[in-house]
């Protein structure tokens, strides 16, 4: 299973916040959205960094009441883990494991074209296995 099969059923849809906006807003847009993490992309296509709930609670802890006043670039952060769509999501499943992070965007070049999260992946592989078990119970009953 790749990261594009994911793409195919959620959408390929990347919501984006430029590095000027203020932490304030990139927090409304969180809430809005009903996401945790934004791309950071000062033209919409390309990748800058990612800012999540979590830069923002960091961010809490480190500027104090003053956050919400800071640019999205001052807390994103820059050095973001990305995916192809041909990456196996097995291989981007345990990349977010060991680096303890919930979202990847998905690039093909230099293009961001999609996001994964790791509900994305663990959805489908629940889907995979409830598919499996259908299968299974459907061989047992048909040899009975």
């Amino acid at each position: 299973m790749k990261v594009s099969n994911i793409l195919e059923v959620k959408g390929a849809e990347v919501m984006t916040v430029r590095p000027s906006d203020t932490v304030y807003d990139v927090a409304r847009r969180l809430l809005q959205e009903k996401v945790g993490a934004l791309v950071v992309s000062a033209n919409g296509a390309t990748l800058d960094g990612i800012i999540s709930e979590r830069d923002i609670s960091h961010g809490v802890a480190m500027h104090g009441p003053r956050i919400g006043e800071l640019l999205a670039s001052d807390i994103m952060t820059r050095e973001v883990v990305t995916c192809g769509t041909e990456d196996r999501i097995s291989e981007v499943a345990r990349v977010m494991t060991e680096r303890r992070i919930r979202h990847v965007p998905v690039k093909e070049g230099e293009k961001i074209v999609g996001i994964v999260s790791i509900g994305d992946i663990l959805k489908r592989r629940l889907d995979e296995v409830m598919l499996e078990t259908r299968v299974l119970r459907d061989i047992a009953l048909s040899s009975r």
